[in-house]
């Protein structure tokens, strides 16, 4: 029997993730491993009839395993299940593959893409947009100004102040990010190389205009000097709970020099009937000493970067409990009428408690469709060491309608911080 504790019913309310250590005699890992194990909830009275999908997430160094399961409605308190061998596999609902075509790697629920992991470059010419129409190009702005001006002149001292220069510097080839994301209705959530003076926005990734690395400076959010690249490293899993992409980047300076090892794993649930659950990990390892990281300005933004799709009816929102508040939640959400949608759909971001810094300023730009949490804090540096990674965990929900509740959005990171999520260290 496996006995999961929802004392607050929250787990079942939220319908999350749940992932369980129990021990399999062997038939059940041998079901276990073929996706043929399933759970019925016992009740005081008799068990439930309906099969629940479990998914084998670790078989373990000892004699127990972790199990992996969308928890049930049921009421608040212990929740009994009863592992069972199905006669056939689960189908395989979240599925992770190649695509042929881009040789990236997408992520599918009953056959319909959910995101696209851009592990390899993505050139202008490749980029995805609404209908498919890669034939519009890019509108760059002619003349830079501003602080992006003053970006660029941080990485290139060399150059006078009168210079001319133009926001198509930053239209550099990427990879190591996601989009696109899609809604529950097939929308797209999620842009990339937008026009005028953002060419190097994309989607969601993890990034930091200032990279030092000794007294050198470095731009891996713009693209200037520092960029991700993959090493081949890469696992992934399907299967009937969840699918996940597990790769290896490694930052190379100036093309030349590895100076940090990336490990980013996008684990995404399957979907109940108004909602997607999307656990992201982000692991940094530095490879040499001298490497720190930074906000723009060291008070601005970086760090876990959204760049939305034009919506309809915008709303931007971000909630932050007072300091001595126990727990302290964090969360944001951005939702609107985006195009292909009829009815208004969004992204909830939940911060995760044991990220450093923790919880990360929440920084708004509402003219570019963004809201992010920001790492590290406000005027500081944060050092990367070569003994221990950094790690940075964040919980996406796509979701139908609005902003959600309160009461939602706080059972919502209750459920998060309810039952463990892998670490994924080096």
């Amino acid at each position: 029997m496996m006995i999961i504790d929802d004392i607050h019913g929250v787990l079942g309310e939220t319908n999350a993730p749940v992932s369980v250590e129990i021990e399999l005699d062997k038939k059940l890992l041998i079901a276990a491993e073929e996706g043929r194990l399933g759970l019925l909830g016992i009740t005081a009275d008799n068990e439930n009839d309906a099969l629940i999908p479990a998914q084998l997430e670790d078989s373990g160094k000892g004699a127990n395993s972790y199990l992996v399961l969308m928890m049930p409605d049921g009421g608040a308190g212990l929740r009994k299940f009863r592992p069972v061998e199905n006669e056939s596999p689960f189908n395989e609902l979240m599925k992770v593959s190649l695509d042929p075509n881009s040789g990236q790697v997408i992520i599918e629920e009953k056959g319909e893409m959910v995101l696209q992991y851009n592990y390899q470059t993505v050139y202008e010419n490749d980029v995805i947009r609404i209908g498919n129409d890669n034939n519009n190009k890019i509108a760059f702005s002619n003349i830079m100004s501003g602080i992006y001006f003053e970006e660029y002149l941080k990485c290139h001292p060399e150059f006078p102040k009168d210079t001319i220069v133009s926001s198509a510097i930053y239209a550099i080839p990427r990879s190591d990010y996601i989009h696109p994301l899609y809604g529950l209705e097939g929308e797209m959530l999620t842009n990339d190389w937008p026009d005028a003076g953002h060419p190097h926005h994309r989607g969601i990734f993890w990034a930091w205009p200032e990279v030092k690395y000794g007294t050198e400076s470095g731009d891996i959010y713009a693209l200037q000097t520092v960029f991700a690249r993959p090493t081949g490293n890469i696992k992934y899993t399907s299967g009937p709970v969840y699918a996940e992409i597990d790769a290896e980047n490694l930052w190379m300076w100036e093309e030349k020099e590895a100076i940090v090892r990336e490990r980013a794993v996008i684990r995404v649930y399957h979907s109940s009937s108004d909602n997607r659950i999307i656990d992201l990990t982000i692991n940094l390892l530095a490879l040499e000493d001298s490497v720190t990281i930074a906000t723009r300005f060291t008070n601005s933004y970086g760090g876990l970067n959204l760049r939305m799709m034009t919506r309809e009816s915008q709303e931007i929102s971000y909630f932050k409990d007072e300091a001595d508040s126990l727990p302290l939640r964090a969360w944001s959400d951005f939702n609107g009428i985006f195009e292909g949608a009829k009815t208004t759909s969004g992204l909830m971001v939940l911060q995760h408690q044991d990220n450093p810094d923790y919880p990360g300023d929440w920084v708004e730009y509402p003219n570019l469709a963004w809201v992010q949490p920001t790492f590290p804090s406000s005027g500081t540096r944060y050092p990367l060491n070569t003994a221990e990674s950094l790690v940075l965990r964040y919980r996406l929900i796509v979701h139908k309608g609005g902003e959600p509740a309160k009461d939602i959005s706080e059972k919502r990171w209750d459920a998060y911080h309810a039952t463990p999520t892998p670490l994924y260290t080096f």
